[in-house]
Protein backbone atom coordinates (compact mmCIF):
# COMPACT_ATOMS: atom_id res chain seq x y z
CA UNK A 1 0.00 0.00 0.00
CA UNK A 2 1.40 3.30 -0.83
CA UNK A 3 2.79 5.75 1.70
CA UNK A 4 0.11 8.54 0.53
CA UNK A 5 -2.81 5.74 0.15
CA UNK A 6 -5.94 7.94 0.74
CA UNK A 7 -8.62 7.34 3.41
CA UNK A 8 -11.92 8.03 3.75
CA UNK A 9 -13.63 7.37 7.17
CA UNK A 10 -17.58 6.90 7.47
CA UNK A 11 -19.73 10.14 8.40
CA UNK A 12 -19.94 10.59 12.44
CA UNK A 13 -23.51 9.88 13.51
CA UNK A 14 -24.81 13.23 15.86
CA UNK A 15 -26.42 13.54 19.03
CA UNK A 16 -29.86 13.91 18.80
CA UNK A 17 -30.03 15.71 21.88
CA UNK A 18 -27.31 18.03 20.88
CA UNK A 19 -26.36 17.92 17.14
CA UNK A 20 -22.88 17.92 17.90
CA UNK A 21 -20.60 14.84 16.46
CA UNK A 22 -19.57 12.28 19.38
CA UNK A 23 -15.90 11.94 18.16
CA UNK A 24 -15.22 15.30 17.72
CA UNK A 25 -14.43 18.34 19.85
CA UNK A 26 -16.48 21.57 19.57
CA UNK A 27 -15.90 24.98 20.01
CA UNK A 28 -16.56 28.10 18.98
CA UNK A 29 -13.33 30.54 19.30
CA UNK A 30 -12.82 33.27 17.31
CA UNK A 31 -9.55 34.58 15.84
CA UNK A 32 -8.42 36.60 18.85
CA UNK A 33 -9.56 34.28 21.36
CA UNK A 34 -7.52 31.63 19.67
CA UNK A 35 -4.51 34.51 19.11
CA UNK A 36 -4.36 34.70 23.07
CA UNK A 37 -4.71 31.07 23.70
CA UNK A 38 -1.98 29.94 21.58
CA UNK A 39 -0.12 33.42 22.56
CA UNK A 40 0.26 32.12 26.11
CA UNK A 41 2.42 29.82 25.28
CA UNK A 42 5.20 32.29 25.02
CA UNK A 43 4.46 33.96 28.14
CA UNK A 44 5.58 37.26 26.98
CA UNK A 45 6.57 39.31 30.67
CA UNK A 46 8.41 35.71 30.76
CA UNK A 47 10.39 36.72 27.75
CA UNK A 48 10.34 40.67 28.21
CA UNK A 49 12.42 39.80 31.81
CA UNK A 50 14.16 37.01 30.89
CA UNK A 51 15.00 36.32 27.70
CA UNK A 52 15.61 39.79 26.24
CA UNK A 53 18.31 40.19 28.89
CA UNK A 54 20.30 37.69 27.49
CA UNK A 55 19.46 38.45 23.54
CA UNK A 56 21.58 41.88 24.60
CA UNK A 57 24.35 40.16 26.22
CA UNK A 58 24.88 38.38 23.04
CA UNK A 59 23.74 40.77 20.54
CA UNK A 60 25.02 43.81 22.12
CA UNK A 61 23.67 47.19 21.60
CA UNK A 62 21.69 45.87 18.35
CA UNK A 63 19.67 43.06 19.76
CA UNK A 64 16.60 45.07 18.47
CA UNK A 65 17.53 44.34 14.92
CA UNK A 66 17.76 40.39 15.64
CA UNK A 67 13.94 40.82 16.65
CA UNK A 68 12.87 42.61 13.69
CA UNK A 69 14.96 39.95 11.60
CA UNK A 70 12.94 37.24 13.30
CA UNK A 71 9.37 38.61 12.76
CA UNK A 72 10.18 38.89 9.35
CA UNK A 73 11.28 35.10 9.00
CA UNK A 74 8.31 34.03 10.89
CA UNK A 75 6.04 35.80 8.91
CA UNK A 76 7.54 34.03 5.96
CA UNK A 77 6.69 30.61 7.77
CA UNK A 78 3.34 31.50 8.58
CA UNK A 79 3.41 31.88 4.84
CA UNK A 80 3.51 28.12 3.67
CA UNK A 81 2.05 27.45 7.17
CA UNK A 82 -1.49 29.11 6.54
CA UNK A 83 -1.42 27.93 2.89
CA UNK A 84 -0.65 24.77 3.98
CA UNK A 85 -3.89 24.83 6.66
CA UNK A 86 -6.40 26.04 3.78
CA UNK A 87 -5.08 22.71 1.34
CA UNK A 88 -4.91 20.34 4.65
CA UNK A 89 -7.62 21.10 6.71
CA UNK A 90 -6.79 19.03 9.66
CA UNK A 91 -6.20 20.16 13.14
CA UNK A 92 -2.96 17.65 13.79
CA UNK A 93 -0.87 20.71 12.96
CA UNK A 94 2.73 18.98 12.14
CA UNK A 95 1.66 15.70 12.09
CA UNK A 96 -1.06 16.37 9.90
CA UNK A 97 1.41 18.76 7.19
CA UNK A 98 3.99 16.60 7.39
CA UNK A 99 2.61 12.85 6.47
CA UNK A 100 0.46 15.41 3.56
CA UNK A 101 3.64 16.59 2.49
CA UNK A 102 6.63 14.05 2.99
CA UNK A 103 4.26 11.16 3.68
CA UNK A 104 2.76 8.94 6.58
CA UNK A 105 5.87 7.64 7.98
CA UNK A 106 7.62 10.81 8.29
CA UNK A 107 4.25 12.01 9.62
CA UNK A 108 4.04 9.87 12.97
CA UNK A 109 7.71 10.12 13.44
CA UNK A 110 6.55 14.40 13.49
CA UNK A 111 3.90 13.89 15.81
CA UNK A 112 5.77 11.55 18.43
CA UNK A 113 8.48 14.56 18.41
CA UNK A 114 5.80 16.99 18.95
CA UNK A 115 4.58 15.18 22.00
CA UNK A 116 7.74 14.81 23.58
CA UNK A 117 8.35 18.31 22.56
CA UNK A 118 5.52 20.09 23.82
CA UNK A 119 5.57 17.28 27.05
CA UNK A 120 9.39 18.37 28.07
CA UNK A 121 8.31 22.23 27.51
CA UNK A 122 4.92 21.65 29.61
CA UNK A 123 7.62 20.05 32.45
CA UNK A 124 9.84 23.27 31.83
CA UNK A 125 6.71 25.46 32.83
CA UNK A 126 6.00 24.06 36.22
CA UNK A 127 9.69 24.03 36.98
CA UNK A 128 10.50 27.68 36.05
CA UNK A 129 7.18 28.39 37.93
CA UNK A 130 8.70 26.97 40.92
CA UNK A 131 11.64 27.85 41.12
CA UNK A 132 10.08 31.76 40.44
CA UNK A 133 7.58 31.75 43.70
CA UNK A 134 10.65 30.13 45.70
CA UNK A 135 12.48 33.31 44.64
CA UNK A 136 9.33 36.16 45.10
CA UNK A 137 8.70 34.68 48.59
CA UNK A 138 12.01 34.63 50.08
CA UNK A 139 12.52 38.58 48.09
CA UNK A 140 9.47 39.35 50.70
CA UNK A 141 11.49 37.68 53.56
CA UNK A 142 8.93 34.72 53.36
CA UNK A 143 9.77 31.49 54.71
CA UNK A 144 12.05 29.34 52.41
CA UNK A 145 9.48 26.43 50.00
CA UNK A 146 10.22 23.82 48.04
CA UNK A 147 10.33 24.60 43.70
CA UNK A 148 8.22 21.22 43.52
CA UNK A 149 5.39 22.72 45.81
CA UNK A 150 4.08 25.03 43.64
CA UNK A 151 5.43 23.37 40.66
CA UNK A 152 2.95 20.81 42.29
CA UNK A 153 0.18 23.20 43.09
CA UNK A 154 -0.24 24.27 39.48
CA UNK A 155 0.47 21.27 37.65
CA UNK A 156 -3.16 20.86 39.27
CA UNK A 157 -4.92 23.62 38.64
CA UNK A 158 -3.52 23.22 35.24
CA UNK A 159 -5.14 19.62 35.01
CA UNK A 160 -8.12 20.34 36.09
CA UNK A 161 -8.61 23.70 34.26
CA UNK A 162 -7.87 21.91 30.67
CA UNK A 163 -10.58 19.09 32.11
CA UNK A 164 -12.86 21.38 30.49
CA UNK A 165 -14.62 23.09 27.34
CA UNK A 166 -11.59 24.77 25.66
CA UNK A 167 -13.61 28.11 26.31
CA UNK A 168 -12.99 27.98 30.25
CA UNK A 169 -9.12 27.52 29.31
CA UNK A 170 -9.53 30.41 26.84
CA UNK A 171 -11.26 32.98 29.31
CA UNK A 172 -8.34 32.59 32.03
CA UNK A 173 -5.71 33.04 28.98
CA UNK A 174 -7.15 36.20 27.75
CA UNK A 175 -6.80 37.55 31.27
CA UNK A 176 -3.42 36.79 32.07
CA UNK A 177 -2.24 38.00 28.54
CA UNK A 178 -3.76 41.01 29.01
CA UNK A 179 -2.44 41.77 32.50
CA UNK A 180 1.11 40.95 31.45
CA UNK A 181 1.25 42.57 28.30
CA UNK A 182 0.21 45.61 30.45
CA UNK A 183 2.90 45.27 32.89
CA UNK A 184 5.69 45.68 29.69
CA UNK A 185 3.59 48.22 27.55
CA UNK A 186 3.23 49.99 31.24
CA UNK A 187 7.25 49.91 31.06
CA UNK A 188 7.47 50.61 27.70
CA UNK A 189 5.63 54.31 27.91
CA UNK A 190 7.16 54.96 30.54
CA UNK A 191 10.64 54.91 29.14
CA UNK A 192 9.10 57.01 26.56
CA UNK A 193 7.36 59.76 28.57
CA UNK A 194 10.70 59.67 30.79
CA UNK A 195 12.45 60.91 27.54
CA UNK A 196 14.45 57.81 27.59
CA UNK A 197 17.26 56.63 29.17
CA UNK A 198 20.75 58.74 30.07
CA UNK A 199 21.37 58.71 26.55
CA UNK A 200 17.92 59.56 25.35
CA UNK A 201 16.78 57.67 22.17
CA UNK A 202 18.95 56.75 19.43
CA UNK A 203 19.04 54.71 16.56
CA UNK A 204 21.69 52.10 17.35
CA UNK A 205 19.62 49.36 18.45
CA UNK A 206 18.28 49.16 14.66
CA UNK A 207 21.80 49.47 13.05
CA UNK A 208 23.43 46.35 11.43
CA UNK A 209 27.07 47.41 12.71
CA UNK A 210 25.69 47.49 16.00
CA UNK A 211 24.63 43.81 15.84
CA UNK A 212 27.65 43.01 13.64
CA UNK A 213 30.19 43.48 17.04
CA UNK A 214 28.05 40.61 18.86
CA UNK A 215 27.21 37.32 18.33
CA UNK A 216 24.91 37.29 15.60
CA UNK A 217 24.02 33.62 15.45
CA UNK A 218 23.73 33.26 18.86
CA UNK A 219 21.43 36.55 19.29
CA UNK A 220 19.11 34.77 16.20
CA UNK A 221 18.73 31.43 17.82
CA UNK A 222 17.64 33.43 20.80
CA UNK A 223 15.30 35.60 19.55
CA UNK A 224 13.90 32.98 17.37
CA UNK A 225 12.90 30.68 20.86
CA UNK A 226 11.06 33.15 22.17
CA UNK A 227 8.45 33.30 19.60
CA UNK A 228 6.95 29.36 19.81
CA UNK A 229 3.64 28.94 20.53
CA UNK A 230 1.79 30.61 17.11
CA UNK A 231 2.66 27.44 15.31
CA UNK A 232 -0.15 25.95 17.38
CA UNK A 233 -3.15 27.18 15.71
CA UNK A 234 -4.27 24.48 13.62
CA UNK A 235 -3.92 22.29 16.69
CA UNK A 236 -7.82 23.62 17.66
CA UNK A 237 -9.01 23.81 13.98
CA UNK A 238 -12.15 22.09 15.61
CA UNK A 239 -12.62 24.40 18.29
CA UNK A 240 -12.53 27.81 16.09
CA UNK A 241 -15.77 29.24 14.18
CA UNK A 242 -15.14 29.80 10.25
CA UNK A 243 -11.53 27.90 10.46
CA UNK A 244 -10.26 28.79 7.36
CA UNK A 245 -10.72 32.53 8.41
CA UNK A 246 -9.89 32.03 11.70
CA UNK A 247 -6.49 29.97 11.76
CA UNK A 248 -4.91 32.81 9.07
CA UNK A 249 -6.24 35.60 11.15
CA UNK A 250 -4.63 34.04 14.66
CA UNK A 251 -1.96 33.14 13.14
CA UNK A 252 -0.52 36.10 11.70
CA UNK A 253 -2.20 38.26 14.58
CA UNK A 254 -0.19 36.55 16.88
CA UNK A 255 2.94 36.62 15.29
CA UNK A 256 3.07 40.69 14.79
CA UNK A 257 1.90 40.96 18.15
CA UNK A 258 4.50 38.99 20.22
CA UNK A 259 6.92 40.63 17.09
CA UNK A 260 6.25 44.30 17.47
CA UNK A 261 6.31 43.97 21.32
CA UNK A 262 9.38 42.25 21.39
CA UNK A 263 11.19 44.75 19.50
CA UNK A 264 9.28 47.89 21.40
CA UNK A 265 10.55 45.88 24.92
CA UNK A 266 14.04 45.00 23.75
CA UNK A 267 14.72 48.89 22.24
CA UNK A 268 13.22 50.42 25.23
CA UNK A 269 14.96 48.40 27.47
CA UNK A 270 18.32 48.82 25.77
CA UNK A 271 17.40 52.51 25.93
CA UNK A 272 16.73 52.47 29.96
CA UNK A 273 20.14 51.57 30.12
CA UNK A 274 21.66 53.54 27.65
CA UNK A 275 25.37 52.60 26.80
CA UNK A 276 25.58 50.52 29.88
CA UNK A 277 22.33 48.01 28.51
CA UNK A 278 25.13 44.97 27.74
CA UNK A 279 26.97 45.21 31.06
CA UNK A 280 23.19 45.12 32.78
CA UNK A 281 22.28 42.01 30.98
CA UNK A 282 25.44 40.34 31.36
CA UNK A 283 26.28 41.21 35.23
CA UNK A 284 21.99 40.51 35.87
CA UNK A 285 19.65 39.35 32.97
CA UNK A 286 17.03 38.25 35.73
CA UNK A 287 16.82 41.55 37.50
CA UNK A 288 17.69 44.05 34.38
CA UNK A 289 13.48 44.50 33.80
CA UNK A 290 12.49 44.74 37.05
CA UNK A 291 15.24 46.66 38.49
CA UNK A 292 14.37 49.36 35.37
CA UNK A 293 10.64 48.73 35.64
CA UNK A 294 11.19 49.90 39.38
CA UNK A 295 13.35 52.99 38.33
CA UNK A 296 10.57 54.31 35.44
CA UNK A 297 7.25 53.49 36.99
CA UNK A 298 7.43 52.47 40.76
CA UNK A 299 9.56 50.40 43.11
CA UNK A 300 6.55 48.77 43.86
CA UNK A 301 6.40 46.94 40.05
CA UNK A 302 9.74 45.26 40.61
CA UNK A 303 7.97 42.68 42.83
CA UNK A 304 4.63 43.04 40.46
CA UNK A 305 6.95 41.65 37.96
CA UNK A 306 7.94 38.82 39.35
CA UNK A 307 4.04 37.86 40.41
CA UNK A 308 3.04 38.10 36.77
CA UNK A 309 5.62 35.90 35.60
CA UNK A 310 4.28 33.16 37.81
CA UNK A 311 0.92 33.83 36.16
CA UNK A 312 2.54 34.20 32.78
CA UNK A 313 3.89 30.77 33.02
CA UNK A 314 0.84 29.42 34.76
CA UNK A 315 -0.58 30.34 31.51
CA UNK A 316 1.97 28.71 29.36
CA UNK A 317 1.17 26.17 30.79
CA UNK A 318 -2.39 25.86 30.22
CA UNK A 319 -1.94 26.67 26.55
CA UNK A 320 0.75 23.91 26.18
CA UNK A 321 -1.02 20.97 27.98
CA UNK A 322 -4.10 22.06 25.87
CA UNK A 323 -1.66 21.47 22.86
CA UNK A 324 -0.30 18.13 24.11
CA UNK A 325 -3.79 16.92 24.84
CA UNK A 326 -4.90 17.72 21.21
CA UNK A 327 -2.26 15.95 19.97
CA UNK A 328 -2.96 12.68 21.64
CA UNK A 329 -6.78 12.83 21.06
CA UNK A 330 -5.83 13.06 17.01
CA UNK A 331 -3.49 10.03 17.53
CA UNK A 332 -5.75 8.32 19.41
CA UNK A 333 -8.69 9.03 16.49
CA UNK A 334 -5.82 8.08 13.91
CA UNK A 335 -5.42 4.67 16.23
CA UNK A 336 -1.77 5.44 16.85
CA UNK A 337 -2.20 5.49 20.06
CA UNK A 338 -4.77 3.75 22.31
CA UNK A 339 -8.83 4.78 21.13
CA UNK A 340 -9.17 5.47 24.86
CA UNK A 341 -7.02 8.65 23.96
CA UNK A 342 -9.97 9.66 21.43
CA UNK A 343 -13.23 10.04 23.26
CA UNK A 344 -14.44 13.12 23.67
CA UNK A 345 -16.58 14.36 27.13
CA UNK A 346 -19.91 13.98 26.52
CA UNK A 347 -20.44 17.39 28.56
CA UNK A 348 -17.54 19.50 28.25
CA UNK A 349 -16.44 18.92 24.61
CA UNK A 350 -13.04 18.08 25.65
CA UNK A 351 -10.08 15.44 25.17
CA UNK A 352 -10.51 14.77 28.59
CA UNK A 353 -9.17 11.70 28.68
CA UNK A 354 -5.95 13.12 26.79
CA UNK A 355 -5.81 16.04 28.77
CA UNK A 356 -5.89 13.15 32.05
CA UNK A 357 -3.09 11.10 30.41
CA UNK A 358 -0.96 14.64 29.78
CA UNK A 359 -1.26 15.74 33.35
CA UNK A 360 -0.31 12.12 34.79
CA UNK A 361 2.63 11.97 32.04
CA UNK A 362 4.07 14.92 32.85
CA UNK A 363 4.33 14.33 36.34
CA UNK A 364 5.72 10.61 35.61
CA UNK A 365 8.43 13.03 34.28
CA UNK A 366 8.66 15.56 36.88
CA UNK A 367 8.68 13.44 40.09
CA UNK A 368 12.16 11.42 39.48
CA UNK A 369 13.33 15.07 38.23
CA UNK A 370 12.22 16.77 41.39
CA UNK A 371 13.72 13.92 43.83
CA UNK A 372 17.17 13.87 42.38
CA UNK A 373 17.55 17.52 41.77
CA UNK A 374 16.04 19.21 44.88
CA UNK A 375 17.12 22.36 44.15
CA UNK A 376 16.25 22.94 40.27
CA UNK A 377 19.46 24.27 38.85
CA UNK A 378 19.13 24.52 35.66
CA UNK A 379 15.93 21.85 35.56
CA UNK A 380 14.17 24.53 33.85
CA UNK A 381 16.60 25.63 31.10
CA UNK A 382 17.06 21.84 29.63
CA UNK A 383 13.84 21.19 29.48
CA UNK A 384 13.11 24.57 27.89
CA UNK A 385 16.15 24.07 25.60
CA UNK A 386 15.48 20.38 24.64
CA UNK A 387 11.69 21.18 23.45
CA UNK A 388 12.85 24.34 21.66
CA UNK A 389 15.48 22.26 19.27
CA UNK A 390 12.37 19.93 18.76
CA UNK A 391 10.02 22.33 18.02
CA UNK A 392 12.35 24.29 15.78
CA UNK A 393 13.31 21.24 13.59
CA UNK A 394 9.25 20.46 13.27
CA UNK A 395 8.88 24.17 11.99
CA UNK A 396 11.57 23.52 9.73
CA UNK A 397 10.24 20.30 8.37
CA UNK A 398 6.51 21.63 8.24
CA UNK A 399 8.33 24.06 5.96
CA UNK A 400 9.87 21.27 3.60
CA UNK A 401 6.78 19.84 3.64
CA UNK A 402 4.77 22.63 2.25
CA UNK A 403 7.21 22.91 -0.80
CA UNK A 404 6.96 18.88 -1.17
CA UNK A 405 2.97 19.29 -1.30
CA UNK A 406 2.68 21.97 -3.47
CA UNK A 407 5.43 20.72 -5.92
CA UNK A 408 3.87 17.11 -6.32
CA UNK A 409 0.33 18.27 -6.55
CA UNK A 410 1.76 21.20 -9.21
CA UNK A 411 0.69 23.68 -7.02
CA UNK A 412 -2.89 24.64 -6.61
CA UNK A 413 -5.47 27.67 -8.41
CA UNK A 414 -5.56 30.72 -5.75
CA UNK A 415 -1.85 30.24 -4.71
CA UNK A 416 0.97 31.73 -6.41
CA UNK A 417 4.88 31.10 -6.08
CA UNK A 418 5.54 32.97 -2.80
CA UNK A 419 3.44 31.45 -1.24
CA UNK A 420 3.91 27.49 -2.26
CA UNK A 421 7.48 27.72 -2.47
CA UNK A 422 9.80 31.01 -1.84
CA UNK A 423 8.57 31.90 1.51
CA UNK A 424 8.66 28.31 2.94
CA UNK A 425 11.91 27.63 1.44
CA UNK A 426 13.39 30.34 3.19
CA UNK A 427 11.88 29.48 6.16
CA UNK A 428 12.95 26.15 6.23
CA UNK A 429 16.84 27.42 5.14
CA UNK A 430 16.36 30.33 8.17
CA UNK A 431 14.91 27.74 11.01
CA UNK A 432 17.47 24.75 10.02
CA UNK A 433 20.09 26.77 10.19
CA UNK A 434 18.70 27.67 13.88
CA UNK A 435 18.72 24.21 14.54
CA UNK A 436 21.92 24.05 13.80
CA UNK A 437 23.37 26.72 15.84
CA UNK A 438 21.21 25.14 18.41
CA UNK A 439 23.36 21.96 18.57
CA UNK A 440 26.61 23.85 18.00
CA UNK A 441 25.64 25.94 20.80
CA UNK A 442 23.82 23.63 23.03
CA UNK A 443 24.96 24.77 26.49
CA UNK A 444 23.94 28.17 25.33
CA UNK A 445 20.44 26.86 25.21
CA UNK A 446 20.40 24.41 27.45
CA UNK A 447 23.37 25.08 30.70
CA UNK A 448 26.43 23.61 31.41
CA UNK A 449 29.68 23.10 29.92
CA UNK A 450 30.29 22.62 25.67
CA UNK A 451 29.39 19.36 25.41
CA UNK A 452 28.27 18.52 28.73
CA UNK A 453 24.50 17.74 27.77
CA UNK A 454 24.47 16.82 24.36
CA UNK A 455 23.13 13.51 25.44
CA UNK A 456 19.45 14.76 26.03
CA UNK A 457 19.26 15.43 22.38
CA UNK A 458 18.84 11.78 22.17
CA UNK A 459 15.29 11.37 23.88
CA UNK A 460 14.50 13.78 20.68
CA UNK A 461 15.91 11.30 18.36
CA UNK A 462 14.51 8.26 20.28
CA UNK A 463 11.08 10.10 20.09
CA UNK A 464 11.20 10.82 16.42
CA UNK A 465 12.81 7.27 15.94
CA UNK A 466 9.87 5.32 17.86
CA UNK A 467 7.08 7.01 15.57
CA UNK A 468 8.97 6.34 12.04
CA UNK A 469 9.05 2.85 13.81
CA UNK A 470 5.38 2.16 14.54
CA UNK A 471 4.34 4.05 10.99
CA UNK A 472 6.74 0.91 9.76
CA UNK A 473 4.67 -1.40 11.35
CA UNK A 474 1.44 -0.34 10.87
CA UNK A 475 2.63 -0.25 7.25
CA UNK A 476 3.23 -4.19 7.30
CA UNK A 477 0.90 -5.24 9.82
CA UNK A 478 -2.13 -2.74 9.80
CA UNK A 479 -2.36 -1.41 6.58
CA UNK A 480 -5.85 0.28 6.97
CA UNK A 481 -4.94 1.75 10.41
CA UNK A 482 -1.62 2.89 8.29
CA UNK A 483 -4.08 4.30 5.36
CA UNK A 484 -5.48 6.92 8.15
CA UNK A 485 -2.57 8.07 9.67
CA UNK A 486 -3.11 11.80 9.24
CA UNK A 487 -6.19 11.45 8.50
CA UNK A 488 -7.91 13.68 12.13
CA UNK A 489 -10.38 15.34 10.01
CA UNK A 490 -12.43 12.48 8.99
Amino acid sequence: MSDSTPVVNPPSTTDPGTGAVPDRLSGRMGAGSLMLTVLAFSAPIAVVAGFIPFTITFGGRGATLAFVATTILLLLFAVGYVTMTRRIPKPGSFYAFVSAGLGKVSGLGAAFLAVVSYLLMLGGCFVFLGLTATELISSVNGPATPWWLWAGIAWAVVGVLCYFHIEVSARVLSVAMVLEVAIALTFNVAVVLRGGGPDGFSATPFSPSALAHGDVGVTMLFAVMVFLGFEATAVFRDEVRAPDRTIPRATYGAVLFVGVLYILSCYLLTTAYGSGAVDAATNDPKSMFPDAIGQFVAPFFTQLTFLFIITSELAAAISVHNVVARYLYNLGRDRALPAYLAKVHPRHRSPARASTVTALVVAVVLLPLGLTNTAGTGLDAQLFGLATVGLLTLMALVSVSVIAWFARHGGSAGENWFKCYFAPGMAATALGTTVVLAVLHFDLVVGGAPGQNLVLLTVLAVSAVAGVGLALYLKAARPRTFAGLGQTAG
